[in-house]
């Protein structure tokens, strides 16, 4: 099994919430790893930029997106909670939550149309880029592009 993309995450994270209580990303990084079957060489595997595992990337924005909709809250840093909203979606038992599921909640359309305007405005990353790598990824392989086509003309 390769790692999963952040979506896929979402809701595995959003029901390892679900019993209420506050979860570290670090405990939800462990669960989510056990769940998926990933080998340590796969929660090893480091982004291009060297900087942080892929695995842990992917968890990271799938919570961050999730608490961008209301349906997850962070009581402190590090740390997650489900919210009412989020207790709301789960009982609509839905198959899989992505970014698609998550446009119902306005708070996270305005989250996603501020970032994608400034990533625009930055020329970093083209409107048509995959759904499934997260925004760190999308950057990196912008710049990775870059330097490509950069040494191309050179």
């Amino acid at each position: 099994m390769s790692v999963p993309d952040f979506q896929t995450l979402m809701l595995p994270l959003l029901q390892l919430a679900s019993d209420g209580k506050e979860h570290s990303i670090a405990e939800a990084r462990e669960s989510l790893a056990a769940q998926f079957h990933l080998t340590e060489q796969e929660r090893a595997e480091l982004l291009p930029s060297g900087r942080q595992a892929r695995f842990d990337n992917r968890v990271a924005w799938a919570k961050s997106f999730l608490q961008q909709a209301g349906v997850l809250t962070a009581p402190r840093r590090g740390h997650f909670q489900i919210s009412d909203r989020g207790r709301q979606l789960l009982q609509e038992n839905p198959p899989q939550i992505n970014i698609k599921a998550l446009e119902r909640y306005p708070e996270f359309v305005e989250f996603r149309s501020s970032s994608r305007k400034k990533e625009t405005e930055d020329g970093e990353i083209e409107s048509g880029a995959a759904e499934h790598e997260t925004p760190e990824e999308l950057l990196e392989s912008a710049h990775s592009a870059s330097e490509v086509n950069w040494q191309r003309t050179s």
